[in-house]
């Protein structure tokens, strides 16, 4: 399934959904979720991050492309996710828990080792952090992707 994620960055914040389903309920991640059929990702993106934080977005760079698999216990796979994960810039709303989210909420930079995220996760947000430094200072140089 294609899916799309939104690294939402406020100075030094970075907005996190607690996941209310599977795959990872319960664990803190970005928000967004599957695109539609006939869905455009930015459009799916946008509505995705209104439904379950009640913000309005700008989607700008991709950010990363990876796979999420997973498992049952008999080693079967339950959930194969292409994910595009996207910088956005907040546009309005205000931050309230919606459909698929258990919570959501700004969380600065330096508190993010406290919201047990996978290292996939956090990945993805240092280098958003890492793109929007970049844009800052108007470096144009692209920023290396480690797999």
């Amino acid at each position: 399934m294609v899916s799309v994620g939104a690294v939402i960055i406020d100075g030094e914040r970075v907005l996190l959904v607690k996941r209310g389903q599977e795959p990872l309920k319960g664990r803190w991640s970005l928000p967004g979720g599957v695109v539609e059929v006939g869905e455009t990702l930015e459009a799916a993106l946008a509505r995705e991050v209104s439904e379950e934080t009640g913000l309005e977005v700008d989607v700008a760079d991709v950010v990363d492309v990876l796979d999420r698999i997973s498992r049952d216990a008999d080693g079967r796979i339950e959930f194969h996710y292409v994910i595009i994960d996207y910088l956005c810039r907040c546009t309005g709303g205000s931050v309230a828990c919606g459909t698929d989210a258990d919570d959501a909420l700004w969380v600065d930079r330096a508190d993010l080792a406290g919201y047990d995220l996978t290292a996939k996760v956090s990945e993805v947000i240092a280098r958003a952090f890492a793109l929007t430094s970049s844009a800052a200072t108007g470096s144009t140089r692209a920023h290396p992707t480690a797999r």
